[in-house]
């Protein structure tokens, strides 16, 4: 199951990181404590819109710049999610060929033979 508030985590954490804060820094300019936007960062508590908000000021970051990121990582969750779901396309299977000849054509030059097998004629070019 995919949870919206541990791709908002994810995306608030990656945002601070790229600005090279602490979550101290973070949370005094926020004024959250720190042990709540913790939380917030690794999924485990849902944040209120007030307090994305306090967060993105603190950043300085436009909350539609947090929730385009989200809302991409999410598109990606879901994709992600629906193809691990499906059956899985089965590989193709290469018959096995058992009893081959090779012959050389007269007028056909060297380098070129065909190759004879029960089920196909493959011809076969010397590189």
């Amino acid at each position: 199951m995919i949870l919206l508030r541990r791709l908002l985590g994810d995306v608030l954490r990656r945002q601070r990181q790229r600005q090279g804060r602490t979550l101290r820094e973070v949370s005094s300019s926020a004024r959250v404590s720190l042990g709540y936007l913790s939380e917030v960062e690794r999924g485990q508590k849902e944040a209120s819109s007030e307090l994305l908000s306090a967060i993105c000021d603190a950043l300085d970051v436009r909350m539609s710049e947090l929730m385009r990121e989200v809302s991409d990582e999410l598109a990606l969750a879901e994709l992600a999610a629906s193809a691990a779901a499906s059956d899985p396309v089965p590989a193709p299977v290469r018959p096995k060929l058992n009893a081959v000849s090779v012959t050389s054509l007269a007028g056909v030059p060297e380098d070129r033979v065909t190759i004879k097998s029960p089920a196909d004629v493959v011809d076969v070019v010397a590189a």
